[in-house]
């Protein structure tokens, strides 16, 4: 065990991030808990030269530095102390007492791998546990693949809990269209499902159309939806999917308007509905009632009985 020591903060090197992985960390709980108390654990440090580089805590430094403590107590290294080690002392210290976001899981595997030259199997084997992740390939390259994205969309994935799945699918662009997907992500309410089924739909679009994500984001329906401010997170994100899905299945969107024009020839009362099978997978129409009262019942089944006769519902029916 090293002994504990105050090391002045004009003798700490903060550029040197060897050792950091933080990112968008919160810093206001421990900002309030050292303006009252102090900072509690000491942090750990390795003497380099004549300044110190910071193992771990980089947050309470920053922090006691901003609120004028002069100087910060330490466990300090020394200079012959391995990297490796140092960096496996970082990541327990940090796991025991603060925890780690999905961002900086991804950021320490990437340094393990890039920058300490770690085999990847001695990290699925060895580290993956650590953060408690399953210990295969896929699962340490997708959290890779997530450490080389754009701060931007690290963002995103963090605030939004992106999961894993759809972790892989935004990999799987180039930065360029990472940004360009963004632009439409931000603004929508997406769960899971819905998150991968948008990526999907884009997917789909660009490869069968040849087209580039940024012809289809920006496309004046699109666009049209995203700034509107009367409408919710949700509703945009409804109404983007139907512009996706149009886009995606035009066939599907034009026997949409043909249903629809026939639909209004038939002049049907408020409380009947006609709809078409899911998709226009399949024959045949559900004829939806609404009525409150019996009078109201026995009058719609009367425009029931005339509807038969009409030829727009015939037709409707043998397509």
């Amino acid at each position: 065990m090293k002994t504990i020591q105050s090391v002045p903060f004009e003798q700490i090197d903060l550029s040197d991030e060897t050792f950091s992985v933080n990112f968008r960390a919160d810093l206001e709980r421990l900002r309030s808990s050292i303006k009252e108390v102090g900072v509690i654990h000491p942090v750990v440090l390795r003497k380099k030269g004549e300044a110190y580089q910071v193992v771990s805590g980089f947050r309470r430094i920053w922090l006691a530095r901003e609120l004028g403590v002069p100087e910060i107590e330490a466990r300090v290294f020394g200079q012959e102390e391995d990297d490796i080690r140092l960096f496996s002392i970082s990541l327990h210290e940090n796991l025991t007492t603060r925890g780690f976001n999905m961002v900086e899981t991804a950021l320490a595997l990437d340094k393990l791998i890039h920058r300490f030259r770690i085999d990847p199997a001695v990290v699925i084997k060895t580290f993956l546990p650590l953060f408690s992740l399953e210990t295969s390939e896929k699962i340490l390259n997708t959290y890779l693949s997530l450490a080389r994205m754009e701060d931007e969309v690290k963002g995103y994935v963090l605030e939004q809990k992106v999961s894993r799945t759809n972790i892989r699918k935004l990999s799987s662009l180039v930065p360029e269209d990472r940004r360009v997907v963004l632009r439409l992500l931000s603004p929508l309410k997406l769960g899971e499902n819905s998150l991968r089924e948008v990526l999907t739909l884009l997917e789909e679009i660009t490869r069968r159309d040849r087209l580039k994500l940024m012809e289809i984001v920006d496309r004046r329906e699109i666009q049209a939806i995203l700034s509107h401010q009367e409408l919710t997170p949700s509703q945009r994100t409804e109404r983007v999917k139907m512009v996706l899905m149009d886009l995606r299945y035009p066939r599907r969107q034009r026997l949409e308007q043909i249903f629809e024009e026939k639909r209004k020839a038939l002049n049907l009362p408020p409380g009947i509905s006609v709809h078409h099978q899911p998709h226009f997978e399949g024959k045949g129409l559900t004829i939806e009632l609404r009525f409150e009262t019996l009078e109201e019942y026995r009058a719609l089944l009367k425009s029931l009985s005339a509807l038969v006769e009409k030829d727009g519902l015939k037709e409707m029916l043998s397509e």
